[in-house]
């Protein structure tokens, strides 16, 4: 690949529609990233079969299986410096895993809120959703912030927002809110570069 793209690894827990995204922008906007490695939680997902159809290594690394938290973050993160990749993109990865000194400001992930609202232990996918339109919020979005060890706390690379609207359920939120995340996490890796 061209020096020009930026060297990624994906880690991913389901159907891997952001990897699908981030390869479309690749293929069809020019979106300069070359993904070297996808790691998944699970081994019986979508993402990972997306992953090898587009030629990309793929590893499965459960948590399950790595009682102590720095064994599982070792088995994250080396395969990711074999890889020499700059980032890691965390799309839809639903587990903790302890980012190690060396990958400090290089672990991002897209949070389907507007942080710091609705984020934390427990919040992802349709607990966001049910938890803005609970509250009645009139705007949502997305976040593409740095990982830090703490959930959903590391700086804030992008927003994108969108309205709540007075007929939402989850569905129809999340789909919304999906949209601008198809395009604020490749706005995010533009601004990396």
């Amino acid at each position: 690949m061209s020096e020009s793209k930026l060297p990624i690894a994906i880690f991913l827990s389901g159907s891997g529609r952001t990897l699908a995204n981030l390869i479309r922008h690749r293929d069809e906007h020019g979106l300069p990233i070359d993904i070297r490695l996808v790691i998944s939680s699970r081994d019986d997902v979508r993402g990972l079969d997306i992953a090898k159809n587009d030629g990309i290594p793929t590893r499965v690394v459960r948590k399950r299986d790595h009682r102590d938290p720095f064994e599982h973050s070792r088995e994250m993160f080396d395969p990711c410096r074999e890889a020499e990749v700059k980032y890691v993109v965390m799309a839809g990865y639903l587990n903790h895993v302890l980012v190690p000194n060396d990958f400090e400001n290089r672990v991002i992930n897209i949070h389907p809120a507007l942080l710091p609202s609705f984020g934390g232990a427990g919040m992802y996918g349709h607990f966001v959703h049910d938890a803005v339109l609970k509250r009645g919020v009139k705007i949502s979005g997305c976040t593409v912030h740095f990982v830090d060890n703490e959930y959903d706390n590391g700086p804030i690379i992008v927003q994108r927002s969108c309205p709540v609207k007075p007929d939402d359920d989850t569905d129809t939120l999340a789909a919304r809110v999906f949209e601008q995340e198809c395009l604020a996490l490749p706005e995010a890796l533009r601004t990396l570069l």
